[in-house]
C-alpha cells in the first residue's frame, strides 16, 4: 500500500513545465518537456474531466462508469494565456493550469473564490512488480474542509481525518470502521467555505484515499495501475454535485412499485410448504408484504438455473399461487458456476470458453457455495449475452419477478484474499487486462448481465435486480444492499450511515439486512431497525438460517403490533416514495439527503450522523440506543410539524423528542403536501378511488409534487402519466392551494381527502374552482378534513 509519506520520497517522478498547447472542441492539451500530456475535456460548465499520460498518448477509453446519456455542453469557453499559467474559463469555473508542473487551481468563476487546488499535484511511480504506473494525486486541505461519499464505507459520515481502500470485498459480519467492504464507488463531495465540489476518481484499479490523516492539510487520491483519471464538479450546492455526478454515471430506470413494498427474505425458506407458510401468516396477521426470496438452497447442489425437485416440485405453480396472493418471487443468482460435467450451464460455458482463466492458461477454480466452480468473464460482451439469456426459464416460463446477486465481488471461499488471483485476464470488451484491472467492476458487470436478461424476459414490465457488490454506475442497473450486518446496536447505526453515504454517492435505491443477517435480534432492536428500514428505500428484512427466526411475528405481540404499524406507513407513503423516485430517475435527486446535504450552510450540519430528510419534505432520525423514550436530536432551519403531535416547532438547534418504542422522531417540513394511499397488504391490492392529500399549513409558499403512472411497465416514458405539481400559499387568514397536471395517464383516482394541519384560523369560506362551498364539507378529527374531486384547479380557504 503507498503511504502519503511516500509521496515526498524518491522514486516519485512530477511532470516539467509545459512546452505546447492545443484545442479540439471541448477537449484541451497541454504537453511537457518529459512527454505527459494533460487533457481536460469541459462536459458541462461545472463539470471539467482531467487526464493524465505519461506516455504521450491515452489509452482507449473503457468508461463502465460513465453513461452514453450524460448530459454535456457548455454556455462559455475561453482559453488564455498568462505568464506563469492558462487560464481555462466557462461560466461556472476559472481553471488555472501551471506552466511550470501542470498543477491545478479551480475557482468559482461568481466571486473569484478558491475551491481546490493541487499540492503535489499529478505525480507518478514505476510499478516494477506490475509495470505501468502507480499515478497519484494530492490537493491542498483547507482548515473546516469536509469530505463526503465513497460509497457504503461503515464510518462516520464526514470522512475528514479517515484514510479508506477502494477494494470490493466479501466482508461477512464485517464492524464500524471495517474497510474495504462491498462496493467500490470513489466518488467523493468536498465543502470547503460553505461551498461544495465532487471528484470522481474513475479508475478500477486497487484505490485509496486520504482525507488528511497522514498530512492534516493534504487530501490524496491514487491508484496502483491505470491512468489519473478524475472529474472535477462544481456545486456549489451538494446536492447540485450529486445530481451531476448521477447524471454522469447514470440514472436508473423507475422500478416497479411492488420494489418499494416491503420484502421477506431469509438463507433459507425451503420446502415450498416453508414458504407458503410464511406468505400465509403475513395475510394472516395482516402485515403487509409484497415480495418473499429464495436464498440458494432453492437450487439443485446450489447450481445455479436449477430447481431442487425435492423441496420445489412445481415451481411454477407455486410462483403463480404466490402471485394471486400479492407476493412477488425473488430468486438468488451468484456468479459461480459447479463443475459438473452434466450441468448444462457448466457445459456452455466451457464450450463457449466463457470462464475466467489464469494468465498461464487455465481456468481459475474457486471454492464457493457448489464446491468447486469456474467463473464467467462478465467483462467479455458475449458472456454478459450468454448470462442475460440464462434467464428466460426462471423470468419467462416460471415467473420470478426479481434476481439477486449475491458473492459477486468476487467471492472466493478458503483463499488468504477471499477473491481472484491477481494473475487472472479478462476480455475487459476486448482490451485484455488483468484481475488488477478488472476486480472493482467483476460485480457490476455481472449486476449488468442479469439486468439485461431480466429486463429482456420481464418485458413488457419492469426488471428487479439487487446486487450486492458494485462500483460506480451500477446504479443503473440494480438496487443494492449493504451486506452480511449483524444484528446489534452498532449496527443499526453503521445501517443509518451507509444508505445516506449511499444516497449521495449516487446510489440511492439502497437498503440494509434490517435486523441483522448474522446473530439474532432481540425485540426491541427489530423493532428500531423495522423503524429505521421504514424510511429507506429498499425495504428487507434479511437473515441467516443459522440464528434462528427473524419475521415481524417471530418476538412478541407488542412487536408484531408495532412492526405492522410501520410497515402499514411504508405503504401509505409510497406515493410519496414513488415521486421521490421519480425525481431521481429524472434529475438524479437523491431520495435521501443527510442534514449537511440540505444545509451545507449552517456548520451544525456538517458532523450529524443520524438525521435525514426523506424524500425532501420528511425529517427522521432513529432511536439507535437500547431502553430509549427518547432521544435528542437536531432539527435543520425552518418551522417543522411533529408528525404524531402536529406540533409545530422551530429548527436550527438541537432538542429532545420522545420517542418510545412504539415512535419515532418524524417532523413534516411547513408547507408539504404529503400524498398517501390506504392501508394495502401488497401493492395495487385495491382499487384505490380516494387519496389522502396532507396539508402542512405555512405562511408563505411551498412546492409539492405527486407522480403516479400505472406502477409497472414502460408507458410512463411516453407520456402515460400523471404529474401533479400542487401550490401552496398561506396567509394569516388564507389557505390556498392550486394543482397543475402533465401527462396523459388516468388513474382510479377521483377524490382527494384532504387533511389541514396546523391552520392558524377558522374558515368562514370555502371557494373550489370559483365556486362557493358549504362549510358542512368540513370535519374536525384531529385536523380539519374536506373531500374533493382529484381534478379540481384551485381552493382557496379563508377567514373572511
Amino acid at each position: 500500500m503507498i503511504t502519503n509519506t511516500e509521496l515526498t520520497q524518491k522514486g516519485n517522478v512530477f511532470p516539467s513545465k509545459i512546452i505546447s498547447f492545443s484545442k479540439d472542441v471541448d477537449k484541451i492539451y497541454f504537453t511537457t518537456e518529459d512527454d505527459v500530456v494533460l487533457q481536460i475535456t469541459i462536459l458541462r460548465d461545472s463539470v471539467l474531466r482531467f487526464r493524465y499520460t505519461t506516455t504521450g498518448t491515452f489509452a482507449r477509453e473503457l468508461p463502465y462508469a460513465i453513461t452514453q446519456h450524460a448530459s454535456i455542453g457548455y454556455n462559455e469557453l475561453d482559453i488564455e494565456e498568462e505568464t506563469s499559467f492558462y487560464v481555462i474559463t466557462t461560466s461556472k469555473l476559472i481553471c488555472k493550469v501551471s506552466k511550470k508542473d501542470l498543477k491545478i487551481k479551480l475557482y468559482d468563476r461568481a466571486d473569484g473564490s478558491l475551491i481546490n487546488e493541487d499540492e503535489l499535484g499529478f505525480h507518478w511511480e514505476d510499478s516494477y512488480e506490475f509495470g505501468g504506473n502507480i499515478v497519484k494525486m494530492s490537493k491542498v486541505s483547507h482548515d473546516a474542509e469536509s469530505y463526503y461519499g465513497l460509497g457504503d464505507k461503515p464510518s462516520h459520515l464526514n470522512l475528514k481525518g479517515k484514510r479508506f481502500e477502494n477494494w470490493v470485498t466479501d466482508s461477512y459480519a464485517y464492524g464500524k470502521d471495517t474497510d474495504p467492504i462491498y462496493k467500490t464507488i470513489p466518488f467523493y463531495t468536498g465543502l470547503y467555505n460553505k461551498k461544495a465540489y465532487g471528484i470522481f476518481f474513475d479508475n478500477t484499479f486497487r484505490s485509496y484515499f486520504d482525507f488528511g490523516q497522514e498530512r492534516r492539510n493534504v487530501t490524496s487520491f491514487w491508484a496502483q495501475g491505470g491512468e489519473m483519471n478524475y472529474y472535477f464538479i462544481y456545486g456549489p450546492k451538494m446536492t447540485d454535485v450529486v445530481e451531476y455526478y448521477t447524471d454522469l454515471t447514470g440514472k436508473p430506470d423507475l422500478p416497479p412499485l411492488w420494489a418499494l413494498g416491503f420484502h421477506q427474505c431469509k438463507w433459507s425458506y425451503y420446502p415450498e410448504s416453508k414458504v407458503k407458510d410464511i406468505a400465509a401468516k403475513f395475510r394472516e396477521l395482516q402485515i403487509p408484504c409484497d415480495a418473499i426470496y429464495l436464498d440458494i438452497d432453492y437450487m439443485e447442489g446450489f447450481r445455479c438455473f436449477t430447481w431442487n425437485k425435492d423441496y420445489f416440485p412445481d415451481p411454477k405453480r407455486m410462483v403463480k399461487e404466490l402471485e394471486e396472493d400479492g407476493f412477488k418471487t425473488v430468486a438468488i443468482i451468484d456468479p459461480g458456476i459447479k463443475i459438473d460435467k452434466d450441468y448444462w450451464v457448466f457445459k456452455e460455458g466451457l464450450e463457449n470458453d466463457y470462464f475466467c482463466k489464469r494468465a498461464d492458461g487455465p481456468y481459475v477454480k474457486g471454492k464457493v457455495w457448489p464446491g468447486e466452480c469456474y467463473f464467467p468473464d462478465f467483462t467479455n460482451p458475449e458472456v454478459r449475452e450468454w448470462w442475460s439469456g440464462l434467464f428466460k426459464e426462471l423470468i419467462e416460463d416460471i415467473g420470478v419477478k426479481g434476481i439477486w446477486n449475491d458473492m459477486n465481488e468476487p467471492a472466493v471461499m478458503e483463499v488468504p484474499n477471499k477473491t481472484f488471483p491477481n494473475d487472472v485476464r479478462h476480455n475487459y470488451d476486448g482490451d485484455p487486462c488483468s484481475h488488477r484491472k478488472a476486480h472493482n467492476i467483476y460485480g457490476m458487470q455481472m449486476a449488468r448481465a442479469t439486468h439485461h436478461g431480466v429486463k429482456k424476459f420481464s418485458h413488457p414490465k419492469r426488471p428487479f435486480v439487487i446486487t450486492r457488490a458494485a462500483y460506480s454506475g451500477t446504479q443503473r442497473y440494480t438496487s443494492t444492499w449493504t451486506g452480511d450486518n449483524i444484528a446489534n446496536w452498532e449496527h443499526l447505526w453503521i445501517a443509518n450511515i451507509q444508505v445516506q453515504r449511499m444516497a449521495m454517492s449516487g446510489f440511492s435505491f439502497a437498503g440494509s439486512d434490517i435486523g441483522g443477517f448474522a446473530e439474532q435480534p432481540h425485540g426491541e432492536l427489530f423493532t428500531r431497525w423495522i423503524q429505521l428500514g421504514t424510511f429507506h428505500p429498499f425495504f428487507r428484512v434479511h437473515s441467516s438460517g443459522d440464528h434462528g427466526d427473524q419475521e415481524p411475528w417471530t418476538f412478541d405481540e407488542d412487536v408484531t403490533d408495532i412492526v405492522r404499524k410501520f410497515i402499514e406507513f411504508r405503504y401509505q407513503l409510497l406515493p410519496y416514495l414513488y415521486t421521490a423516485f421519480w425525481d431521481y430517475t429524472e434529475k438524479g435527486v437523491p431520495l435521501i439527503q443527510s442534514l449537511v446535504m440540505y444545509d451545507q450552510e449552517d456548520g451544525n450540519t456538517h458532523y450529524r450522523t443520524d438525521e435525514f430528510i426523506y424524500g425532501n419534505k420528511i425529517l427522521v432520525c432513529p432511536v439507535l440506543e437500547p431502553n430509549a423514550k427518547g432521544r435528542r436530536m437536531y432539527v435543520p432551519r425552518g418551522e417543522w410539524y411533529n408528525f404524531w403531535t402536529d406540533e409545530k416547532i422551530k429548527g436550527g438547534k438541537e432538542m429532545w423528542v420522545d420517542a418510545d418504542i412504539d415512535s419515532m422522531p418524524i417532523f413534516i417540513k411547513e408547507g408539504s403536501i404529503i400524498p398517501k394511499y390506504p392501508v394495502q397488504q401488497h401493492v395495487d391490492e385495491k382499487k384505490i378511488e380516494e387519496i389522502v392529500l396532507d396539508i402542512y399549513y405555512k405562511e408563505g409558499k411551498e412546492n409539492s409534487q405527486f407522480f403516479d403512472d400505472s406502477h409497472d411497465g414502460y408507458e410512463y416514458t411516453r407520456g402515460r402519466f400523471c404529474l401533479r405539481t400542487f401550490k401552496l400559499t398561506g396567509r394569516k387568514d388564507q389557505l390556498i392551494i392550486q394543482q397543475h397536471k402533465e401527462g396523459t395517464f388516468a388513474s382510479d383516482c377521483k377524490k382527494f381527502k384532504l387533511q389541514i394541519h396546523g391552520l392558524p384560523f377558522e374558515i368562514k369560506n370555502i371557494q373550489l374552482d370559483n365556486q362557493t362551498k358549504s362549510l358542512e364539507h368540513l370535519q374536525i378529527n384531529g385536523c380539519l378534513t374536506m373531500i374533493i374531486e382529484e381534478n379540481f384547479a384551485e381552493l382557496d380557504l379563508n377567514a373572511k
